[in-house]
C-alpha cells in the first residue's frame, strides 16, 4: 500500500513538470537564437544593422574620426546629439565632407564607438 501512495505522489508531482518543460524549451530556444544573431565575430553585440541619420560636422583624417550631429540611434538607446566617432575603415573618411547628410551604422567595440558603414543620404 505504501508503494502505491509513493507512486501516486511521484506521478502527481511530476505531471506539471511534463507540461512546463516543453513550453519553457519553446520560449527560450527562439530567444537564444535571436540574441545570437546579433553577435559579431568578436563575441560582442553588433549594432550595425540599423542605420542612423546625421550630418557630418568635421572630418579628421589624421585621427580617423568623424564628428556627426545625429538623430536617435535606437539600437544603442542613444538620443540625438553631436559626437565624435572613429571610422572602422579610414577609407570611409574620403566618402564624406562637412555638411553632408549621411546614414551610418555604429558599433560599440570595447567601449569605442565605431562607424562601421556610412552612406550619403538620398
Amino acid at each position: 500500500m505504501k508503494s502505491i501512495s509513493t507512486l501516486a505522489l511521484a506521478t502527481a508531482l511530476s505531471l506539471p513538470l511534463a507540461f512546463t518543460l516543453p513550453a519553457a524549451a519553446q520560449t527560450t530556444a527562439p530567444a537564444a537564437a535571436v540574441s545570437m544573431s546579433g553577435m559579431n565575430h568578436a563575441g560582442g553585440m553588433s549594432h550595425s544593422a540599423e542605420m542612423a541619420e546625421g550630418e557630418i560636422r568635421k572630418v579628421s583624417k589624421d585621427t580617423g574620426k568623424l564628428t556627426i550631429k545625429h538623430g536617435p540611434i535606437k539600437s544603442m538607446d542613444m538620443p540625438p546629439m553631436t559626437m565624435v566617432f572613429t571610422a572602422k575603415d579610414p577609407a570611409m573618411l574620403d566618402k564624406v565632407a562637412v555638411g553632408d547628410k549621411v546614414r551610418f551604422a555604429v558599433a560599440d567595440e570595447g567601449g569605442k564607438m565605431l562607424v562601421t558603414d556610412i552612406q550619403l543620404a538620398k
